[in-house]
């Protein structure tokens, strides 16, 4: 891959060790890492965690004002170059119908992602110094992983642009896409697939796909098939025990088998740049657990493609703390507070320790 220097400019992670400090602030530079040292333990109560949105986040609007802040006009610079367009015009002022393309969102979502966490940077850089762990909503994933210093800024914004690409691929073969569902106690989600499934095969779709495709939060899941499977839940809401169901505005059924293509395209893209171990904890979203190596990161992704993303699970694993223990301080770094939503959802004591960092600021 033929990436220029000026392309791999968000380099690896500079850990800046101050005494007790750990900073774990990535910047914009060519200088070589410093020595590491054995991280400083902290207390919960001193510690913070960063969340990034994903996919459906995005809005016209986004990037305004951020350009003050640190790197982000090189952050832009650097992905009009990467992608060949000019992401920070689309993300300001659309139009909305390119913004929402799975081609167009990924990335911006991507890229404003790490702009809010410059701008966090600038307004409460403690925030960033005290920063354990983290954890990305799918294409967020990529955001959380750059952050950590475990991927370059260009090099991880190259396979988001492969990976929303190849996504939006697969989707234009077959017509499909994603029902959000929330349901009471006894809704079996997993039966209600095999019945929405048995229903296609009725109509003669051959190997027909729906299943779970999000874990959001307790009673709240996104299903994702073809097109008539989510026409048979929908119309069977009620007796399926679903209070309610809503259509996302998205191109495909993402993270279940109808994403088979894409998977080794994204794998070879991973196999090309350089993946390191994080400096803090981030994790997957395939089973929550943390990412351990390089190849555990690459291949985790690519099975991320065709699995279900576990947020609930995830979110478990990130606030599992003894009783009586204090909650670490929560910053969602993007547009939309999606993930704070389900933080309320699945842990009301770590949301109130919640906030969030926008991409945009108000007109002067």
């Amino acid at each position: 891959m033929n990436l220029s220097v000026t392309l791999r400019s968000y380099s690896r992670a500079r850990v800046c060790r101050n005494k007790a400090t750990v900073s774990v602030y990535r910047r914009l530079s060519d200088a070589p890492e410093e020595p590491q040292s054995v991280k400083t333990r902290r207390t919960p109560v001193n510690a913070t965690v960063l969340l990034f949105p994903g996919q459906g986040s995005q809005y016209v609007g986004m990037g305004r004002g951020l350009l003050k802040y640190g790197n982000v006009k090189e952050m832009f610079s650097v992905a009009q170059k990467v992608l060949g367009y000019d992401l920070l015009s689309l993300c300001l002022n659309g139009p909305e119908k390119d913004l929402m393309k799975t081609v167009h969102c990924q990335p911006a979502v991507f890229v404003c992602s790490l702009a809010a966490v410059e701008r966090l940077n600038h307004e409460n850089p403690a925030a960033i110094e005290s920063c354990v762990s983290a954890a990305g909503f799918s294409v967020g994933e990529f955001a959380a992983l750059v952050f950590s210093g475990a991927m370059n800024f260009a090099e991880a914004l190259f396979a988001v642009k492969v990976r929303a690409e190849v996504m939006q691929k697969a989707s234009d073969q077959v017509s499909s896409g994603m029902l959000s569902v929330i349901g009471r106690p006894q809704a079996q989600y997993k039966y209600a697939c095999v019945q929405a499934r048995e229903h296609c095969i009725s109509l003669g779709i051959q190997d027909p796909v729906c299943s779970i495709a999000n874990y959001l939060f307790p009673d709240g899941r996104v299903i994702a098939g073809h097109k008539e499977a989510l026409d048979f839940l929908q119309e069977r809401s009620r007796e399926l025990n679903f209070t309610r169901t809503r259509l996302l505005p998205v191109s495909g059924a993402f993270h279940t088998a109808l994403m088979e293509a894409a998977v080794e395209p994204l794998r070879d893209v991973l196999r090309k740049i350089e993946v390191r171990r994080p400096e803090i904890s981030v994790h997957s979203n395939v089973d929550g657990k943390r990412y351990m190596h390089d190849k555990h990161i690459r291949n985790q992704l690519t099975k991320q493609l065709v699995s279900p993303v576990k947020w609930e699970q995830t979110l478990h694993e990130i606030y599992q703390r003894a009783q009586g223990q204090e909650f670490p301080h929560t910053y969602e770094v993007g547009p939309g507070r999606h993930l704070g939503s389900m933080l309320q959802k699945c842990n009301m004591k770590a949301f109130k320790n919640y906030t969030h960092v926008d991409v945009a600021l108000a007109e002067d």
